[in-house]
C-alpha cells in the first residue's frame, strides 16, 4: 500500500539539507501553543519520524534550539518537555497572524506601494493594501487607489523565486486532495508540511492578493487553497494530539483561539 503523503515528504526531502530545527518551530506553532504550549520528545519525535526525520537528529534539533534561546526543557519520567521560552514566544508572535489571517475577502479600495532600495540600490516593489504593512519601512511609500495594472505588471509583482514557491505549493495541495487523510498521525503530519511550506512562503514574500495575481499564477489565491485544505486536515491531526500511548500523554484541550485559524468566512 502507497504512502498517502509520500509527495509531501519526497518535496520536502528534496528542497536541499533540511533545517530540521526550523520544522520544530513550525511544530510548536501550528500543533502545541493553541494545546497547551507544551510537547514532548515522545510526540515529536513520533511526528517528525513520521515524515523521515531520525530521532538523533531531531535531538540535535533540539538542542540547537535550547543554545540559541528559542526553547527551554524538563524532564517527566523517560522523556523531556519541551516549550517555547519567553524570547522564542517574541520572536514567533509576529508571524502567527500573518500565517493564519484569513483569505481575502471583496476589493481593496486603496493600496501602498511601497518600495525598497536593496544593497546594490536597485528597487525592490510591494504593493499591499493599505495599512497591512505599517511596520515596515521603506525608502518610498504611496497610498492611493489603483487605476490601471497591466498583465506585465502584475508578473513583475510575482518574481520567480516566489512563483517557484507556490507552484511547489500547489503540487502539495494537489497530492492532497487526491488522499482522504483519515489515519490521525497521517493528518498530523500532513499539516505540519503544509503549514511549513506555507510558513516559509508567507515569510519570505509579500502576501499577494488575488486582484493582483498574473493570470498563469500557480495559484490565484494561495491563502484560500491553504485554509482549505488545513480545514481538510484539522480534525483527524486534532484527534492524533488528543492520543495517548505509552511515553506520549494526550496534549491538553484546544484554546478557542485554534478554531479561528484562517477566519471564519470561507466556507466554499
Amino acid at each position: 500500500m502507497s504512502d498517502p503523503i509520500a509527495p509531501l515528504i519526497n518535496a520536502l526531502h528534496a528542497q536541499g539539507r533540511l533545517r530540521v530545527w526550523s520544522l520544530v518551530i513550525t511544530v510548536f506553532g501550528d500543533l502545541v501553543q493553541d494545546r497547551g504550549g507544551e510537547v514532548s520528545t515522545a510526540r515529536l519525535g513520533q511526528l517528525l519520524g513520521r515524515v523521515g526525520v531520525e530521532q538523533g537528529t531531531l535531538r540535535t534539533a533540539l538542542s540547537r534550539l535550547g543554545r540559541d534561546g528559542w526553547v527551554t526543557s524538563t524532564r517527566s519520567g523517560r522523556t523531556s518537555l519541551y516549550r517555547l521560552s519567553p524570547e522564542g514566544l517574541a520572536r514567533f508572535a509576529p508571524a502567527t497572524t500573518r500565517i493564519y489571517a484569513a483569505p481575502a475577502e471583496g476589493p481593496v479600495d486603496s493600496w501602498t506601494i511601497r518600495v525598497e532600495l536593496d544593497a546594490a540600490g536597485n528597487e525592490v516593489l510591494h504593493l499591499t493594501p493599505e495599512g497591512e504593512d505599517r511596520d515596515r519601512s521603506g525608502d518610498l511609500r504611496l497610498t492611493g487607489r489603483i487605476e490601471e495594472l497591466s498583465d506585465a505588471f502584475r508578473a513583475k509583482l510575482l518574481t520567480s523565486s516566489h512563483r517557484h514557491a507556490l507552484a511547489g505549493l500547489a503540487l502539495d495541495l494537489d497530492a492532497l486532495d487526491r488522499v482522504d487523510l483519515a489515519d490521525p498521525l497521517d493528518a498530523a503530519a500532513a499539516r505540519m508540511l503544509l503549514i511549513h511550506r506555507w510558513r516559509r512562503i508567507v515569510l519570505r514574500y509579500d502576501d499577494l492578493r488575488p486582484d493582483l495575481m498574473p493570470g498563469d499564477a500557480p495559484l490565484a489565491d494561495p491563502r484560500r487553497a491553504v485554509a482549505r485544505a488545513y480545514r481538510r486536515l484539522f480534525p483527524a491531526a486534532e484527534a492524533w494530539l488528543d492520543s495517548a500511548s505509552g511515553d506520549m500523554a494526550a496534549m491538553p484541550p484546544a484554546e478557542p483561539r485554534l478554531a479561528r485559524r484562517f477566519g471564519q468566512s470561507d466556507r466554499a
